[in-house]
């Protein structure tokens, strides 16, 4: 395989359930604004097993097309995973986004903040169709203050790989995996549900 175009939607290996949930491209629905605090109180599964069903998961929110609007600290770039084929070029690998809870003052990353984050993913499949949605367009605009307040619209996901070994800092393992849309703020304030001030990725 040379790009993720060659890799099946349910990966190589590891959890081909899993593998599916990141590897959607679009979702047409209407999504539902949510925040921060509500993403940390999803509760975690009591019965899942790996590679088992997700039902569980989908009765808990997972699937849900929903907007927060959140800090960003950091865009770090992931390697090769089960979900790509183990691909490792920047355009076929996920990045991961740092979120905060948009009314901290003035948050900076550290260790304690980030245990406290949740977490969001650019990844190669919805990159096909919004090619900005790159660590190296997002960085620079967290860089000028340590901190970029967004607009993330995506999927709810239960990330159960992290959940049953190799645990990451965060609050829990609930992610907006992928990202369909970010916008950023360019004005003094923004808020959730205006859309005055926000400018999207996609025209960076």
């Amino acid at each position: 395989m040379t790009s993720i175009k060659d890799c099946p939607e349910e990966g190589k290996g590891g959890d081909p359930n899993l593998n599916k949930r990141k590897n959607i491209r679009s979702n047409n629905g209407r999504a539902t604004l949510r925040s921060v605090q509500w993403m940390k109180a999803l509760a975690d599964p009591q019965n899942f097993v790996k590679g088992g069903s997700r039902s569980e998961l989908t009765r808990l929110g997972e699937g849900q097309k929903i907007t927060v609007v959140a800090y960003a600290l950091v865009a770090r770039a992931e390697g090769a995973e089960t979900c790509n084929c183990a691909l490792t070029a920047p355009r076929d690998t996920d990045n991961h986004i740092v979120l905060v809870d948009p009314t901290l003052s003035k948050p900076k990353l550290t260790k304690a903040i980030e245990s406290e984050s949740e977490t969001s993913e650019f990844t190669p499949r919805v990159r096909l169709d919004h090619s900005n949605f790159t660590r190296a367009k997002l960085r620079p605009l967290i860089n000028r203050l340590g901190r970029q307040l967004v607009r993330i619209t995506g999927l709810l996901m239960f990330d159960s790989e992290h959940f049953l070994g190799h645990h990451l800092i965060r609050h829990n393992n609930w992610e907006i995996h992928p990202v369909l849309k970010l916008e950023y703020c360019v004005a003094a304030t923004c808020t959730d549900t205006s859309d005055v001030g926000w400018k999207s990725l996609d025209s960076r």
